[in-house]
């Protein structure tokens, strides 16, 4: 209930600014999609997935990148999401291409890293685009860690009884994963809750 009187009250703020320019067109649109809203009911729940802390401690999961299962372990120590050079290869990324001129601290030492964007990096229903991450060279690392650069942009992340919890945003456009919003690109960000 909370979320729907936060979107409403998102709207009613959008509409009140409209109103300060006088587009009667952009008010009468504004209401329209209010009274759609909550006439469906269209907040989605904020999708959620729960980790479990494996016996050695860590969180360990499998996350599909652009598609691809890939084993991976959080680490908040991490500012980026860091991917094994043999990750890397079977997900198909452009290895050739790369260029490692980032330093990076591992837990085996110094390195260097290579910059890419991930298309799309899927935590069981939290979807994000346009990853941030690095791939490290063949053989530097054993895992693959999901870092801030995924953490960040969720709503909220936090450990409890040995479990940790991932939220993501609602969808307040009604339209889970369809490729499509009703919200322009300039304001859209790249979450997406799928089934």
């Amino acid at each position: 209930m909370s979320r729907i009187l936060l979107v409403f009250l998102m709207l009613a703020a959008t509409a009140g600014a409209v109103v300060a320019y006088g587009d009667g067109e952009q008010i009468a649109r504004a209401s329209d999609t209010v009274a759609q809203m909550l006439r469906r009911g269209s907040v989605q729940p904020a999708p959620a997935v729960e980790i479990a802390r494996s016996q050695a401690g860590e969180f360990a999961l499998n996350v599909k990148i652009n598609g691809v299962k890939a084993p991976m372990v959080i680490d908040t120590g991490a500012t980026s999401v860091v991917l094994t050079y043999e990750t890397a290869k079977v997900i198909g990324l452009p290895l050739e291409m790369l260029e490692y001129n980032v330093d990076v601290e591992t837990a085996g030492g110094h390195t260097k890293a290579a910059r890419l964007t991930l298309d799309r990096l899927a935590v069981g229903h939290l979807v994000e685009k346009s990853i941030p991450a690095l791939v490290v060279p063949r053989g530097q690392m054993k895992t693959n860690l999901l870092g801030m650069s995924f953490l960040d942009r969720l709503e909220s992340w936090g450990v409890q009884a040995d479990r940790l919890k991932l939220h993501g945003y609602p969808d307040v456009t009604g339209s889970i994963d369809t490729g499509s919003s009703n919200i322009p690109a300039r304001h859209r960000r790249g979450r997406h809750a799928v089934d």
